[in-house]
């Protein structure tokens, strides 16, 4: 019954820490537009709406999910459905509150703020306060972030009533089972030492996060030529 603020590092749990409270609550009071969660990616979204459709399945549970880069009009008809939960990024989530017919957040009970921390960007900053003066002042309110930051704080003061604060890793740890190797080598050596890591690891599925587009256009295209199935993925193609 208490506002939450939750600071843990990625993959401790953060999202069932908030599903499950509000699934609960939910078989006890069923309503259209029970819960926003607010997140600073579309796929740090996506992947909470599945979080909670797949712990919801068993009561019907409907997710719309309310991110930039997708056909707005799927999204209006998301929310002709009147789901139990909303999951969107600041912005577009303003924008079918302003245009879209029949969409209000005035009767949400739970509001999450994930990933805080990042939400506080000046990109999300305008967005999120006009947001807030819509929502309702009677409700429960999770903020979670990885680091408490003077951002997150002075946020904290603004939205959150008498929280309790859980805190479940230290500054800068990471979870147990993430393995974690570094490799100091030359520029112009790095291709070969990547290939070399990604023949130890045969039947992996494999993620590689490089600094520009063209990288990664460029990796994939190699490592294509070397016999890897290889897809590349930026903001300049289509996510599908």
């Amino acid at each position: 019954g208490r506002d939450v603020i939750g600071l843990g590092q990625t993959g401790s749990g953060k999202t069932g820490a908030f599903a499950l409270p509000i699934i609960q609550a939910l078989l006890e009071h069923r309503q259209p537009f029970f819960a926003c969660i607010m997140s600073p990616t579309r796929e740090l979204a996506i992947q909470i709406a599945e979080q909670f459709e797949a712990l919801g399945s068993a009561i019907g549970l409907v997710c719309s999910v309310l991110v930039g880069g997708v056909d707005r009009m799927q999204q209006v008809l998301s929310i002709a459905k009147r789901p139990h939960i909303v999951v969107g990024t600041p912005g577009r989530l303003l924008d079918h509150l302003k245009d879209t017919k029949g969409f209000s957040l005035t009767k949400v009970k739970y509001l999450v703020l994930d990933e805080a921390d990042k939400l506080l960007n000046l990109e999300f900053k305008e967005s999120l306060d006009d947001i807030l003066k819509v929502i309702p002042k009677e409700r429960r309110t999770y903020l979670f972030s990885a680091t408490m930051t003077k951002k997150v704080s002075k946020l904290q003061r603004a939205c959150l009533r008498n929280p309790v604060k859980v805190e479940v890793s230290s500054k800068y740890s990471t979870v147990d089972t993430l393995k974690q190797e570094w490799y100091f080598v030359p520029a112009d050596y790095k291709d070969c030492y990547l290939v070399h890591v990604l023949n130890e690891l045969p039947g992996s599925m494999i993620m590689i996060f490089v600094r520009t587009c063209e990288s990664t256009r460029l990796l994939a295209l190699t490592l294509r030529n070397l016999g890897f199935k290889a897809l590349s993925i930026s903001g300049q193609m289509s996510q599908v």
